[in-house]
Formats: C-alpha cells, structure tokens, sequence
C-alpha cells in the first residue's frame, strides 16, 4: 500500500513554529515511505481565509523544504460534501437541528447546575415535521447534527499506542451551519477518503476529534486511515505558539535571518528522544526519526535553543552551499575562517567590511607609538598562518608588550572588532597594505 499523507492549513493566518511541525512530521513520513504529501488547504472559512495567507503557506512550505506532490483547496470540492450530506441523510445519519446558540447555552447550563455533562440531549429528533415547518415559518434555519452510535471507538495511534475515544460522552457534531456552510470535521473526512490518504499525522489536541471522524469514516463506508497524534510545541511556560497572535511565524524567523534547517529541525525533534543537532537534509532526518521517538510529554521550545542550533549549521556549513549567498570579498578560504564567528548568515556582511572595507579605529594615543612600530615590522608577502606569531614575536623583543597589551591593539586597529577569528588566519586575507594602512 502507498503511503499517503496530508497536511491541511486553513489559509486564514500565515505559518508559525507550533503548525510547521505537522507539516514537516507528514514530509517526513512520506520520504521514510516513498509515499506521497498533499497539501490540503482548507479554506471553506470564506470570510477568514485568503489567496495571500494561501500562497504565505505555500512559501512557508517550501522555504522548509516542504514540495507538496497534490495540492486541493476545498472550495473546489464542494459537490464532493454536497453528495456526502445527501448520503448521510438518506442514511438518518444527519439530522436538523433549530435550535439557537442561546437555547444552546442555557441547556448546557442547565445540565451544569444538574451535574450533568453539557451535552447535547437530542430533542431535535422528536420534531414533528409540523414543528419542523413552524420553525421554518418563523426564519429559523437547521443546522445539521451527525447521529453518533454512542459506542468506545478505539483505534491504535501512531505514537501514543490504544487509544478509546467514547462517543456516548460527546454531543452529535454539528457538520453543517445554519448558512448552509460546512464545517472541518465532514469537509475533512471526505477529502481524506477521495484523496485516498492512509495516515492522518497531527496534533494531539485532535484525538477526541479522532473518536467522531472514525464513526463518520465509516458511515460513508470510507476507509479509515491510521492516526498519529504528536505533542504540540509550547513555550518555556507550557503556553501554546498561537497563530492568530503570529508568535514565531516561519515569515518572521526567516526575515531575523534563520536557516530553514535549524528552524525544520527543532520544530521537529523537539520533544523527540533525538537530540536536536544539524543534519544535512531533511532526508537524512527522516531515516533517523520514527513518530514513535514522539514524546507524551510536553515539547517546550527554547529560543536559545534554535541560535545556538543556527550557528551550528553555519559554522558546518561548506563553501560550495554557501559561495551564492556570500559578498564579493568573501571567497572559499575566507568562508572557511569566518563561518566559525557566526550565529545568523547575515553576520558575513560585517566580516565582508573588515576584508575590503577602508576600516579606520582611532587608536588610544598610549598605543600610537606601538602601532608605528607594528607597521614598520610587518613582513614581506607573501604570508600565511606562521606570519602572525612571527611579526608579533618581533614586536614583543621590541616594545616589551606582551598578553593582552600586545594582541588587543593590533586586532582592535586591523579589524575595528573586539572579537572575531584568529589573528593568524585573518592575517593573510587581508594582505599587507591593508594591514599597513590599518596601523597607520
């Protein structure tokens, strides 16, 4: 059986760390299977979905790497949910409902204080169609209820093991709105068995819905697919990243400068047994994890985390991936000195400056004389890694400096940086006459 798998964003906000994992852990899946990725934008929610949040998503995706083989949107489906209502009709599966959302609210109240659960008692299947035509009369319009068995529906998950959803403790879902729309849990149903997909990989906060669709899978005589449900990113404090707030929207993390790879990876292996460390590709990160290293725990983010990880795939990063994001002054040998001093790509400019730029640091007068003399016993090029410990072991017979009183103006008068590589290293990228006019 071919592995197909889905993953269904509503187009009403762009990406953020918390949705890309699900995203990624389908991918994932499917290149560990040779299977096939759909992406599925749910965007039946017309007054909050977009075409611009649409092609965010799609930029997203394939900013991470993420190259959908189906891409569907629902609102051309529509006559797929029309004749899914039909059957589900036909079948006394689905049923209208008049109720307002204030009867509602009293209801559930009303169990409350009876020490009830809050779920709905189903008086709507004793209307007479007299009471039915009444309702009608008077501008109410039916939402539409799906008939529950009622029964524990288990299923094993993918990463959490049995699983025991009882739909005797849940009200019958609303499936279609009072406007006609329709609503996530038919819509995504339907699709799932037109499309043919076989594993459903999602958050955890879907299981209870998991328990619904299996009894809807079923009353269309679809297939049920397999589930996975995996624990949600959240902050150092447990909180959720919420979408509608932007918090770490992929667009954001990409414009501070990220790599995709570092922001793949620990939206992935957080809250996994697997370290979160560099990979090359995610290919070679889906022949590592399987969704049973999925923790059942929490999965907290840290901040601190993703930079260090950034800089640890710059500081891998070979030249050949690097040479066509780099400035002119930044050639192979200088990629290979400098990668090590940065945490986000963009670093490089500053280093670009120190190679070619015309640098200028007012030395403190004490040093002013030292500096002179530092220029006067450069030697001659051509130089290498043993020029600097051989010119500053001239200069320290001369002035008498050593430690810190020695290093700190030279760096400070040839880069205008407290910090930074190798003085040996850097020494012959930049080449005599700059190092002259430097000290000068």
């Amino acid at each position: 059986m071919t592995t197909i798998v889905r993953y269904a964003p509503s187009p009403t906000g762009r990406l953020h760390l918390g949705n890309a994992r699900p995203a990624l852990l389908n991918w994932l899946y499917a290149i560990r299977t040779g299977g096939t990725y759909i992406l599925r934008l749910d965007d039946t929610d017309v007054a909050r979905s977009t075409a611009d949040f649409a092609r965010g998503i799609e930029e997203d995706l394939a900013w991470l790497g993420i190259r959908p083989d189906v891409k569907v949107r629902q609102s051309d489906r529509m006559a797929l949910y029309d004749a899914a209502r039909d059957r589900l009709i036909a079948a006394g599966r689905l049923y209208p409902a008049y109720e307002t959302e204030d009867e509602l609210e009293i209801k559930r109240g009303r169990a409350r204080l009876l020490g009830k659960p809050p779920i709905y008692d189903r008086a709507a299947l004793a209307l007479t169609d007299e009471q039915k035509r009444k309702y009608e009369a008077e501008g109410r319009r039916p939402h539409w209820r799906f008939k529950l068995d009622g029964r524990p529906v288990q299923f094993t998950d993918l990463i959490k093991g049995p699983q025991t959803v009882n739909t005797a403790s849940m009200s019958d879902p609303v499936l279609i709105r009072a406007d006609g729309t329709y609503l996530y849990t038919l819509c995504s149903v339907v699709d799932d068995i037109d499309l043919g997909i076989t594993h459903v990989i999602r958050g955890e906060d879907h299981v209870s819905n998991t328990g619904t669709q299996i009894e809807i899978f079923e009353a269309l005589g679809g297939r049920v697919p397999e589930f996975g449900h995996h624990n949600l990113l959240t902050g150092a404090e447990g909180e959720g990243l919420s979408k509608r707030l932007g918090s770490l929207s992929l667009n954001e993390l990409r414009a501070e400068g990220f790599e995709a790879m570092a922001v793949a990876l620990v939206a992935t292996l957080t809250g996994t047994s697997l370290p979160v460390e560099p990979y090359d590709d995610l290919a070679a990160l889906a022949a590592r994890l399987d969704l049973s290293m999925i923790s059942h725990g929490p999965a907290r983010f840290d901040p601190a985390e993703l930079e260090s990880l950034n800089a640890r795939i710059l500081h891998a990063m070979p030249y050949d991936v690097a040479k066509n994001r780099l400035p002119r002054a930044v050639g192979g040998a200088a990629w290979d000195i400098l990668r090590a001093n940065l945490t986000k790509f963009s670093d490089i400019e500053v280093w670009a400056k120190v190679l070619e730029g015309d640098m200028h640091h007012p030395p403190d007068p004490d040093d002013r004389s030292f500096l002179d003399e530092a220029s006067e016993l450069l030697p001659p090029e051509p130089w290498d890694e043993t020029t600097w410990s051989a010119w500053t072991n001239a200069l320290k017979a001369k002035s008498g400096r050593k430690g810190r009183a020695l290093f700190h103006p030279l760096r400070l008068a040839l880069t205008g940086r407290e910090d930074g590589p190798e003085l040996k290293s850097l020494l012959p990228l930049l080449g005599r006459k700059a190092c002259q006019a430097r000290l000068s």
